[in-house]
């Protein structure tokens, strides 16, 4: 007879906001960004995350980057705090009865393995969904569950290129390029995390768990739904606007006398306030810039006009100016500009790890007046082994 495994993670500090998830339990198949993010989401709200990494090395993550704090990646602490790391042996029998008693009492499964390999040790949704009934299984994969490149692997420029994503980033004569954020990986991660919640509430119902999939294809798809969907149905193939917009003007960055400048002007009531503190109120009768469909096919020429205008004074006095009259804009800052801003401090994003000398990004979300806290750093590889009755070998130890 097995041990019985620890439940739940020990109680949040006092300090900490009640936690939204609470009693539920995740167990963590996964590597490097996509599977780990939904984890994270889930760790940050409540739930009980139990990471399984390999006995030899863990989440090859812990190894994306120089070490940052306790021999791992600063990339590693991003994505992994607030979770316990189990290590195991999936490849061995005792391994795998370890990994079944974790998940026995877990109500949620998030995979990011290699298409196959979850086959291969028998923990694929359909295998694992049959032998527990109430458990919620998230996959994500590279290229989907289906067709005839879903059993490849893949990583983040390989699917901002596939999708097509890379080729709308940037200006008209720049090559594709790929986003400066992992935004397929971080989204499939998030939407991972929609669908397991989504099925959580619908098991309060039936009492039966399912399958719940993603992929980073998927969400690159979406996050360019805008374009291909006006290909799909308009045959229009999409230009590149660098900053600006195919659907407004204007409404993109602008040089001033010292440093860039966005301005957006999402209808005409907003370009008609431009058009005062620009001083040119003839603009709002000229047939040529007076709607925003007339803008748009005369962008060139309203941009040469704007574009000395606003060179001819300072960013500083155009914020105080366009703030005034309820112009939105916003300044163009580098990352360490940003960090600064007071508003960026204010929001308090950015959290203090328990017992760490560092920082990291949090939610963003706020529940009830509260941003979910950061319970505490990212483990150490199998470091929670003990407390799940697991040897150091990832194997159950006898009563």
């Amino acid at each position: 007879m097995h041990c019985k495994t620890e439940t739940r993670a020990a109680r949040p500090s006092k300090l900490h906001m009640e936690q939204t998830l609470k009693g539920i339990r995740v167990i963590e198949l996964g590597q490097v960004l996509a599977g780990p993010f939904a984890g994270a989401i889930l760790a940050d709200l409540g739930a009980e995350v139990v990471k399984i990494e390999r006995v030899d090395g863990g989440d090859d993550a812990r190894h994306m980057g120089e070490p940052f704090r306790n021999g791992d990646s600063h990339c590693f602490h991003i994505f992994n705090r607030g979770k316990r790391s189990v290590a195991l042996d999936m490849n061995s029998d005792a391994g795998h009865a370890a990994f079944e008693e974790l998940v026995a009492g877990a109500d949620i499964l998030i995979c990011n393995l290699r298409p196959g390999v979850t086959q291969t040790l028998g923990v694929d949704g359909e295998s694992m969904c049959k032998h527990h009934p109430r458990l919620i299984y998230c996959e994500i994969s590279a290229f989907g569950a289906a067709g005839p490149m879903s059993k490849l692997p893949g990583y983040e420029p390989m699917l901002q290129a596939f999708s097509g994503l890379s080729s709308i980033n940037g200006g008209p004569d720049d090559p594709p390029m790929r986003s400066g954020a992992s935004v397929c990986d971080q989204g499939s991660g998030m939407w991972i995390v929609i669908g397991a919640l989504a099925m959580l509430q619908r098991r309060h119902h039936s009492g039966r768990g399912g399958i719940v999939s993603t992929s980073l294809l998927e969400t690159a798809l979406v996050w360019a739904a805008q374009k291909t969907d006006a290909y799909q149905n308009e045959g229009r193939v999409p230009e590149r606007h660098r900053s600006g917009h195919p659907g407004f003007v204007p409404y993109e960055a602008f040089e001033t006398a010292d440093a860039p400048l966005v301005i957006c002007c999402g209808n005409d009531r907003l370009f008609t306030k431009l058009a005062h503190e620009l001083q040119r109120p003839d603009w709002i009768s000229d047939s040529r810039f007076s709607t925003n469909r007339a803008r748009l096919r005369n962008k060139s020429a309203l941009l040469a006009e704007m574009t000395p205008l606003l060179r001819a004074e300072s960013r500083a006095h155009w914020i105080a100016r366009l703030n005034d009259a309820g112009v939105p804009c916003a300044q163009v800052h580098t990352v360490a500009e940003a960090m600064v801003h007071p508003q960026i401090e204010a929001l308090g994003l950015m959290q203090e790890i328990p017992g760490e000398d560092f920082r990291l990004t949090g939610l963003p979300l706020v529940i009830n007046g509260q941003r979910p806290a950061l319970r505490s750093a990212a483990p150490r590889l199998g470091e929670h082994n003990d407390a799940y009755q697991l040897n150091s070998a990832g194997e159950l130890r006898a009563c």
